[in-house]
């Protein structure tokens, strides 16, 4: 599997192409700044420069050619207003999908988040941010593509544990990125996950069995 992830200097991006990487599969990570590159490649991916917020649909397409998987792991991140929510978190995750579309990549992972499933109407950012995350999704779910939404709990920098919690309805908690980013490793290696949303949170089941749970669920 070759997979290209828009966001590749993020943390979870980052992890995600470390255990990519480790097994000898490819990866791509679109960064907008070249100084990022350094880290990326010290973590097994391949930059590539590519403004997701500024460029052209055909311009993403050029460099996720060749991707059998993209993921979205970009964002607007803290500290930017509600404008940056819309224009990378929305409209940044339905660019990524028109250039999969285009480049004929088959499976895409969305992360999300807690909240997206019901944002509130508020001018505050945050409510914008969860109403542009509901909007990406929601072209993700409407797409052809082999889509899988995943919605972490609030993130964290602790070690992971390689045991999570994850559920198919809504449910708050706290998870390391680390184990956010094993989550996502698992549902692009089982292609029964497509067409699925998942919430992940901490929690004492390992990763494969807690996959398995909700996969075989009714």
């Amino acid at each position: 599997m070759t997979v290209a992830i828009a966001g590749g200097h993020g943390k979870i991006a980052l992890r995600l192409a470390a255990l990519f990487s480790a097994r000898g599969e490819q990866v791509v990570s679109l960064i907008r700044n070249p100084d990022h590159a350094g880290d990326v490649i010290a973590s097994g991916g391949r930059p590539v420069l590519c403004d997701l917020e500024h460029a052209e649909v055909s311009e993403v397409e050029a460099a996720i050619t060749g991707a059998t998987a993209v993921v979205f792991a970009a964002g607007a991140g803290p500290g930017s207003g509600a404008e940056r929510k819309l224009t990378m978190d929305r409209d940044g995750a339905i660019k990524l999908l028109h250039a999969a579309v285009a480049a004929g990549a088959p499976r895409y992972v969305m992360i999300s988040s807690i909240g997206a499933e019901a944002p509130g109407d508020g001018d505050d950012v945050f409510s914008v941010y969860l109403r542009a995350k509901a909007q990406a999704d929601a072209a993700v779910q409407a797409s052809d593509r082999e889509w899988t939404i995943v919605r972490p709990g609030s993130l964290t920098d602790d070690p992971g544990t390689g045991q999570v919690r994850l559920d198919i309805e809504p449910y708050h908690g706290r998870v390391p990125r680390d184990d956010v980013a094993a989550v996502l490793d698992a549902v692009l290696q089982d292609e029964r996950s497509a067409g699925r949303t998942f919430y992940v949170n901490g929690g004492d089941v390992p990763i494969a069995r807690a996959l398995e749970a909700v996969l075989i669920a009714p």
